[in-house]
């Protein structure tokens, strides 16, 4: 069979996933989503003229030009903490004591700071005495709208709600946002050899990590998990597993394992000549792929079951879907091209993805290097808890020599 490029499958993969529906959400609630519609300030930002400094606001005629040796002595009329609605009137000669973040009285165009005062905040009532001279009108003064105006685009469409994101929408006044639903996935480990970690091992069983690898890759890219568990290699179990998985209404369906050229592929073997197809793929870990729709309509992604073809097949496929569904602009992780510390060998004929550590020992030339002594091999699980990035190499090369400039895959 020809290897398939993992742009051919990735190319599959997202032609066949698109947005989710929409709904609407407090901001309390969307941290963590996805906008459907651009958010748009509300009220301005600033709201209205404010000070940037603790001082007096002055009108800049009387403080003009002032020094040490030709101070300006001015009367204090009005003090205005934050939050007050005081506009007192400002005459010629006046000022008014004023906090950060304070409405600028609407006589007053600019601020002096306490600090460029005779007695400062000590003796900041009654009558001060300006020693400095502002730098110009307007000095230390915030004005309304200078960030941002009503109407403006706070937050594009497609865009991940973080903490900054949310904290900007909440001071443009916006209370609630439409987000992309986030996609329900289920998780299917399959196996007759895996049992719940922790559990004494007899010959021939291992500990089941896929699960929560996949699971929780799933939810840092989004997803909300409905469903994760481990099945043996019967049709049976398989089959009530989907069953399982389209009750919990799952959007999308990741199995692990049951997808090679063995005897006892049990995913392959009950979904082959159905709407999932089977292919291999020119890449290192993560050949063998499946990849389709269920008859209950959710997308199901069959990864191989090594742990580290797994991790990497999520990458590569998984997770790009999983941010088409919830319409993120952005698909891919960020790459760099750092040198290579050592050397290491490539699989002939196919993209390398090496789990990887970088050195960030002089900030000025990171490196990169095998994050195992093992190089890419897909069932060094004990060594993806040191790497925080993969090496992509081409397939047309064959090695990378101490120095190389490699593409990495940042994911930490």
């Amino acid at each position: 069979m020809t290897l398939r490029t993992v742009e051919e499958q990735l190319a599959d993969v997202l032609a066949t996933s698109a947005p989710l529906p929409h709904e609407e959400l407090p901001l309390a609630a969307a941290a963590g989503r996805t906008t459907a519609v651009p958010v748009a300030a509300r009220v301005d930002i600033p709201v209205f003229d404010n000070s940037a400094m603790d001082g007096f606001a002055v009108r800049y005629a009387d403080v003009a030009g002032v020094d040490d040796a030709h101070p300006a002595r001015l009367r204090v009329v009005a003090d205005l903490p934050a939050g007050t609605d005081l506009d007192p009137s400002i005459e010629a000669g006046c000022a008014a004591r004023i906090m950060t973040g304070s409405a600028l009285p609407s006589a007053a165009d600019t601020v002096v700071p306490f600090e460029d005062t005779v007695g400062g905040l000590a003796d900041s009532l009654g009558e001060i005495t300006v020693l400095r001279a502002p730098r110009a009108i307007g000095a230390h003064v915030r004005r309304r709208a200078a960030d941002a105006a009503v109407g403006t685009e706070i937050v594009p469409a497609g865009t991940l709600l973080g903490p900054l994101q949310l904290s900007a929408a909440a001071a443009a006044g916006v209370a609630a946002v439409t987000v992309h639903r986030a996609p329900r996935v289920a998780v299917i480990s399959t196996g007759s050899e895996l049992v719940t970690p922790g559990t004494p091992l007899r010959r021939g069983q291992i500990p089941e990590s896929n699960g929560l690898l996949l699971a929780a890759l799933a939810e840092d890219a989004g997803a909300e998990v409905v469903l994760r568990t481990s099945v043996d290699d019967t049709d049976a179990a398989f089959l009530a597993a989907i069953a399982a998985a389209t009750a919990a209404g799952a959007d999308v369906v990741i199995t692990s394992g049951g997808v090679s050229e063995g005897a006892f592929e049990v995913v392959k073997n009950v979904l082959q000549g159905s709407d999932v197809a089977f292919t291999r793929v020119a890449m290192q870990p993560g050949k063998p792929q499946g990849f389709g729709r269920l008859a209950g309509g959710a997308l199901l992604f069959g990864l191989p079951g090594n742990p580290v073809s797994s991790a990497v097949s999520f990458e590569v496929f998984v997770r790009p879907a999983l941010l088409r569904f919830q319409g993120r602009t952005s698909l891919h992780r960020p790459v760099l091209r750092l040198p290579a510390a050592v050397g290491w060998r490539t699989p002939p004929g196919r993209r390398q993805y090496l789990p990887a550590a970088i050195d960030r020992a002089d900030p000025s030339r990171w490196s990169v290097r095998p994050a195992t002594a093992g190089g890419s091999g897909s069932h060094l699980a004990g060594g993806l808890a040191r790497a925080e990035a993969y090496a992509v190499v081409a397939a047309e090369i064959d090695e990378v020599r101490p120095g190389d400039a490699v593409d990495v895959m940042l994911i930490s």
